[in-house]
């Protein structure tokens, strides 16, 4: 088995302990971080590897060098765990600043030139503070690019080509928030991205330019292993460090065609050296059927990796992380999603997404954001049958038990639902309606969120623990789990929870159903 390690860019600071039995039974994983830490202290950072190796260590923000410091020790631990148990890359791969992981790991360079290029690179573009943003977009990188040149601003660019339907456009925060606003009306899904640095654009220029001068020389070597670079497009060779992680600064990041291309030359399996799936769900999306491997995100890594060795060579069937038991016995983990996989941030095709599908169909809703109630009703009421033709045209809280905008107030030109010509059985659609009353019990709530969840995923809901986290158990994509919140916010009637980063982060149903009782008691008691 021909096997690819994948390391992750910037992603959320690891979880308190997560390092820890890698740290207990490795020697090659408590050197390495030894040697992050002592780079960190050199350089006036505190201790990196402490809250990683602590059970009971909280997710603190100190600051995006730690940020970094962090994703890179779990990244190379996990690395160092493979290797340990004989699984050998053919290849290492690296999104965004995971190139400089991977450079690392391969043995380019060493980790504490590594942890000061990172530290290095964290503070050019914390000197320049440039208000960007980036945005994913649940399409393929030919019409994300379309959609950027459409508004004509040299530093608003297509930025990352990710999977098939899944994009990220990186540019000034105004522009990014008015793609955002044509994305919804064009009925593309859309997410922003929470990173301290958005980059990958022409606005990076002065950035890449400061590291290029501040930025210490390391020497650096071929390396043990290939690293195959998505920005330059080949791989790296006598290639300097920092002109690398300079000049990717303001590049685009091509992974689906690098992942691509390991796949044909012979790649097939990918394994993540991170807490979570993120570049692997990249891959799945981009070679359907392939294997994927998170260790980290079993219950038991080091298993993890040894079955696959045993696969490898002959043994059993590797037992992948989407056909694993729920940690918390609220039942198995499944495939929550179309049978072709290929998503934004995720395994799901993003476009197959029901929510703001019929955008054209349901001028009542906003712009920014359209619910999928043509797919989904709302639990408390059935919905009602279709007549056999269209409704002549009618005022619009006729259509809905919410108020129409005027379509000057729009953001896109959206026609009114008299005038669309290309409705089509308007009266199909099912209006999502508040609770009755404000006064909801947990088990109540709960219930319902299985029924929406399991609906919209097509699962039976008893399968949908409420402790299995969305994205990590469930396997449920960033962008689904937008569209799904913006739902919830809609049946309760409580906007403020559709902002709600911190269950999207670490999203489960308890989570959901907690914050949505306790928004509505705050609603009833105001």
């Amino acid at each position: 088995m021909d096997s690819v390690f994948v390391m992750p860019g910037t992603v959320a600071a690891p979880r308190g302990g997560i390092l820890c039995d890698l740290h207990n039974r490795y020697e090659a994983v408590r050197e390495t971080l030894s040697r992050i830490d002592k780079a960190a202290q050199e350089m006036g950072l505190p201790n990196i590897s402490a809250r990683l190796i602590e059970e009971n260590g909280t997710s603190d923000r100190r600051g995006p060098e730690v940020q970094y410091l962090e994703i890179f020790a779990v990244s190379i631990a996990t690395h160092h765990m493979l290797i340990a148990e004989g699984v050998k890359p053919t290849a290492i791969v690296g999104q965004s600043i995971g190139e400089l992981w991977a450079l690392a790991a391969a043995g380019h360079l060493s980790v504490e030139d590594a942890a000061r290029l990172a530290v290095a690179r964290s503070q050019v573009l914390t000197r320049q503070s440039w208000g960007g943003k980036m945005l994913a977009v649940g399409v393929d990188g030919r019409r994300a690019e379309s959609l950027a040149e459409l508004i004509n601003h040299p530093h608003l660019v297509l930025a990352c080509e990710n999977a098939p339907r899944q994009s990220v456009i990186s540019g000034p925060e105004a522009l990014i928030e008015h793609v955002e606003r044509v994305a919804d009306a064009l009925g593309w899904p859309s997410l922003q991205l929470d990173v301290p640095h958005p980059t990958h654009t022409p606005a990076m220029a002065q950035a890449a330019r400061d590291l290029r001068e501040s930025a210490p020389r390391v020497p650096y070597g071929a390396g043990r292993w290939r690293v195959c670079s998505p920005w330059l497009g080949r791989d790296v060779g006598d290639d300097d460090p920092v002109d690398l992680v300079a000049g990717a600064l303001t590049s685009r990041v091509r992974m689906l065609h690098t992942i691509r291309e390991l796949h044909a030359a012979g790649a097939d399996a990918f394994v993540e050296c991170g807490e979570w799936p993120v570049v692997t769900k990249f891959v799945e999306a981009s070679i359907p059927g392939v294997q994927c491997v998170v260790p980290l995100s079993e219950s038991d890594p080091v298993e993890a990796v040894r079955a696959l060795v045993a696969e490898s060579t002959g043994g059993g069937p590797f037992r992948s992380r989407l056909a694993a038991p729920s940690s918390n016995g609220h039942g198995p983990v499944v495939r929550v999603g179309e049978p072709a996989p290929a998503g934004a941030v995720a395994t799901l095709p993003v476009t197959d997404l029901p929510v703001r599908a019929a955008v054209s169909a349901q001028p009542a809703a906003p712009v920014s954001y359209v619910a999928p109630v043509s797919h989904v009703a709302p639990v408390s009421s059935p919905a009602p049958p279709a007549p056999a033709a269209p409704a002549p045209p009618a005022p619009a809280p006729a259509v809905a038990p919410v108020a129409v905008a005027p379509v000057a107030v729009a953001p896109v030109a959206v026609a009114p639902v008299a005038a669309a010509p290309t409705l089509v059985a308007p009266v199909t659609v099912v209006p999502v309606a508040p609770p009755s009353s404000a006064g909801l019990d947990y088990e109540t709530v709960l219930a319902e969120l299985r029924t929406l969840y399991g609906d919209f995923l097509g699962y039976p809901p008893d399968l949908l623990g409420e402790d299995d986290g969305l994205e990590a158990e469930l396997g449920v994509e960033s962008l689904k789990q937008v569209a799904l919140l913006g739902m919830v916010s809609d049946r309760y009637d409580l906007p403020d929870l559709r902002s709600n980063s911190a269950l999207l982060t670490v999203g489960t149903l308890r989570r959901i159903a907690e914050a949505v009782v306790q928004a509505r008691a705050g609603a009833a008691g105001r």
